[in-house]
């Protein structure tokens, strides 16, 4: 597999990079706004790997990209590798829904992961809250998530995402929710499910859903405590796509073959 590499000198370019390198995958391409000539390992901090860091997307010439970048550089350069039938890794997140058109139009084209998050572990958490789900749903629920001060979007893609499936699964149990993304002055809980963001510090990534009842409540949460779970999955990812023939948009639960 030829790997290409968006967002090379972001935190999860750096990583992706470095993980990818230690796995002996084969980088052929690195692209960036930033350090434009500068090689994408010695950016990385794994030393000189033979890679420099291009900004012309147009450029791209691998078997796989993966992407973590803006949702209007997610964008773009989906369409590029669609039309070089390049297959996809995306991990942006926090599109507009003119936006979310797009990239659906240009990742159904090729095989390609798109996911709000490639950790593992949440996305054991998405399953673990279906399932919760479909016995709890007489409960009040609410979803809490916490990230750095840098983080873009809020509420996170991740947290979104816990709010589909919970509303999916009341939805088929006869109640149905909206989200709701704020609360103030005189605001009674409703048919929702509130998701919420938090912002500060240096935190990876926090996602707490809350299932309220009469007299107890259960919550679960998901820490990230570094970002390399979100470059271990795209890796594998990468690999598990690179293996797809069948164009379409698939998502971790595909490539944890949970589906």
């Amino acid at each position: 597999m030829r790997l290409a590499v968006t967002g090379a000198s972001g935190r999860m370019g750096r990583l992706i990079i470095k993980k990818a390198f230690e796995e002996g995958l084969n980088i052929v391409q690195a692209f960036d706004i930033v350090n434009i000539g500068k090689d994408a390992g010695e950016v990385a901090g794994i030393g000189n790997i033979g890679v420099t860091i291009q900004s012309d997307i147009n450029k791209l010439d691998a078997d796989v990209l993966i992407d973590f970048t803006t949702p209007e550089a997610a964008v773009e350069n989906a369409r590029v590798a669609s039309e070089k039938g390049i297959k996809l890794v995306i991990g942006t997140t926090g599109y507009n829904e003119e936006q979310r058109k797009k990239l659906e139009e240009y990742c159904s084209r090729v095989p390609s992961v798109v996911s709000p998050n490639f950790s593992i572990g949440v996305n054991v958490l998405f399953k673990i809250v279906e399932f919760a789900s479909n016995y709890l749903y007489n409960t009040d629920v609410e979803i809490v998530e916490i990230h750095h001060r840098h983080k873009r979007d809020s509420p996170s893609g991740t947290a979104i995402k816990l709010a589909e499936i919970i509303k999916e699964v009341f939805k088929s149990k006869g109640k149905d929710l909206t989200l709701k993304f704020s609360r103030e002055g005189i605001s009674p809980k409703g048919d929702e499910i509130g998701v919420f963001g938090i912002r500060g510090g240096d935190v990876i990534g926090e996602h707490t859903v809350f299932f309220f009842g009469d007299g107890e409540r259960i919550e679960i949460t998901h820490r990230a405590l570094s970002r390399e779970c979100f470059a271990s999955g795209a890796i594998l990812a990468a690999k598990w796509i690179a293996k797809v023939e069948k164009p379409g948009i698939y998502t971790m639960m595909d490539v944890l073959g949970f589906h």
